[in-house]
């Protein structure tokens, strides 16, 4: 083994992707129905690898979690602010159920097999992965009055707990959630996920990214006029306002003749329609019969997202501003969407537009150019991420995380974490409100969730899996034990309480929730996988935010009660 850590003594960074590799490869293997996941498998391999001694600089493992927490925050953010109000109040009395039975399970535990305050403080820490509590612990032990060599000895004793037990407390925390719930919920997260996406979006079908409609609603047809309409092209466009076609082409005699709205067609008149397919197949009687393949009527359209900036249409319906908009403005224009801070709205006549909102248009492209100077700021689609934006998203998060108010000697803070995660969920969803600028694709979202928790986890076991195993082979596997109690029986209970007493019923919702009361990321990151959506991210910002105060102050009871 000598040669692995000369290796990995040269090049840490190699331990880093070697564990992600063959952990992320052990994830994908089932037993029966049970799967370890990515995350889970990552952090397996890197206490395995960590054996062999690997040293990763801590800085590593504070900026890839900062990306991944700033990334759900910043995908989020609209839907956050969205969802707080009294619906919120389930999340506050979950986080604090897992606190209080995490204080009761810590000091049983302790009483139980004689552990001292230092050691119970560690395992808290450890076993429900509060990094905090290793402060406010060590912070109350000092404050003991007692003589040095007690003090440094409690004061280590902490570190040792939270050693052993931080492993499993990632781990368990991720059995309970992405395992065990679903079991006891008899759905599985997926399914929910995509049942509360549903809802959130009025009942408005959303097609993934890689589908389509197989009978799409705008369509384009070719007829070939077989008796003399004695109409103009304008009496064709307007017969059914409120389901309106377009004519973009006019054939007549082998050549093409410019469009307008006064144009009388005769018969003989090979005509290009395009519009809501109901509207195109209703006028085919009075058009005439379809034809194909005519050379010269093959027309491109492009779709364009805009921004709503026009303050005459804000607050007005959709059947408001069809009925107020000039002909010659819409003609040629389809709207196929609409959508608020990441929302889908139905595209109904009562349905109230707002500035800011999202608008979704289908046409050819000197139609579009015109409408959109009208009604706001065109999107133009890009793969670039805007690092200023993000950079100052980082920055201000992790300024946050600095600031600490102390509640008597106890000092609370976000910490790094909080502090990313509220940070990105302001950027998130003022990026919603002005979509101009601030560009973070889901593409580089996602790789900035997956690489950012998946590295943390790995650095995590890299750092502490040797240290760990090595101190179980010294004090037996006692405190061990005790810290897969301490993981496992707060959840299971909080669990328990939040399926039958807050009445959780959305598994997808309940799982964000669950894994943010506990502040346990690798579990919401494995969450958020099973899940394919956004859906589990509210709730978890919430408990997560509660989480941190809530078990941060477990440190000094802890101490005071063991």
């Amino acid at each position: 083994m000598e040669w692995l850590h000369e290796l990995f003594k040269k090049s840490p960074e190699m331990a880093l992707f070697l564990s992600l590799a063959v952990g992320y490869w052990i994830g994908k293997i089932k037993f029966g129905k049970f799967q370890l996941g990515g995350v889970a498998g990552s952090l397996l391999v890197a206490v395995i690898v960590s054996q062999v001694g690997v040293h990763v600089d801590g800085g590593v493992k504070a900026v890839l979690f900062a990306l991944f927490i700033y990334a759900v925050g910043f995908e989020s953010g609209p839907q956050f602010f969205s969802s707080l109000g009294r619906q919120s109040v389930k999340e506050i009395i979950l986080a604090a159920v897992m606190a209080a039975t995490g204080l009761a399970t810590v000091v049983i535990m302790a009483k139980l097999v004689g552990l001292d305050k230092g050691l119970a403080a560690g395992v808290a820490a450890g076993g429900l992965t509060q990094s905090a509590i290793i402060g406010t612990a060590s912070d109350a032990i000092g404050k003991l009055g007692l003589a040095a060599a007690e003090t440094a000895r409690l004061q280590s004793n902490v570190a040792i707990g939270y050693a052993v037990t931080y492993v499993f407390g990632s781990f368990g925390a991720i059995i309970v959630c992405v395992n065990i719930l679903p079991k006891l919920m008899g759905r599985t997260i997926r399914d929910d996920a995509i049942a509360a996406e549903t809802a959130m979006q009025a009942g408005v079908k959303v097609l993934g990214p890689d589908q389509e409609e197989a009978a799409p609603s705008l369509v384009g047809r070719i007829y070939e006029l077989t008796s003399d309409p004695k109409r103009t092209v304008a009496d064709i466009e307007n017969q059914n306002p409120a389901t309106t076609i377009t004519i973009e082409r006019v054939k007549r005699g082998g050549k093409f003749i410019e469009v307008s709205p006064e144009l009388m067609l005769h018969q003989g008149d090979i005509v290009l329609a395009v519009g809501r397919r109901d509207a195109v197949v209703g006028s085919a009687p009075l058009l005439g019969k379809e034809v194909y393949a005519v050379d010269g009527m093959e027309l491109t359209l492009q779709k364009r997202e805009i921004v709503l900036t026009n303050k005459q249409f804000d607050h007005k319906t959709v059947d408001e501003i069809r009925k107020t908009t000039a002909g010659g403005v819409r003609h040629g224009i389809f709207v196929t969407g609409l959508s608020r801070m990441g929302k889908v709205l139905p595209m109904q006549p009562d349905t109230v537009v707002q500035t800011g909102d999202l608008v979704s248009i289908f046409g050819a492209e000197q139609d579009v150019k015109r409408v959109a100077a009208i009604i706001g700021d065109v999107i133009v689609p890009s793969a670039k991420t805007d690092f200023v934006y993000l950079g100052a998203g980082l920055v201000v998060g992790l300024l946050v995380g600095l600031l600490s108010v102390k509640v008597g000697n106890i000092p609370l803070t976000l910490g790094a974490g909080g502090g990313a995660l509220l940070s990105g969920l302001l950027f998130g969803w003022y990026r919603a409100k002005r979509q101009t600028f601030g560009a973070l694709p889901p593409s580089a979202v996602q790789l900035l969730k997956d690489l950012g928790l998946a590295g943390f986890v790995v650095v995590v076991g890299l750092s502490s899996g040797l240290q760990a195993v090595e101190t179980i082979k010294q004090l037996g596997l006692t405190i061990f034990g005790v810290g897969v109690v301490v993981t496992i029986v707060p959840m299971l209970l909080t669990m328990l309480f939040g399926r039958y007493v807050l009445r959780y019923s959305n598994t997808a919702i309940f799982a964000g929730a669950l894994s943010g009361s506990r502040s346990a990321n690798p579990a919401f990151g494995e969450v958020l996988d099973k899940a394919e959506n956004t859906t589990p991210t509210v709730p978890f910002a919430i408990t997560y935010a509660l989480a941190n105060v809530f078990l941060t102050l477990l440190g000094p009871l802890i101490v005071a009660l063991v």
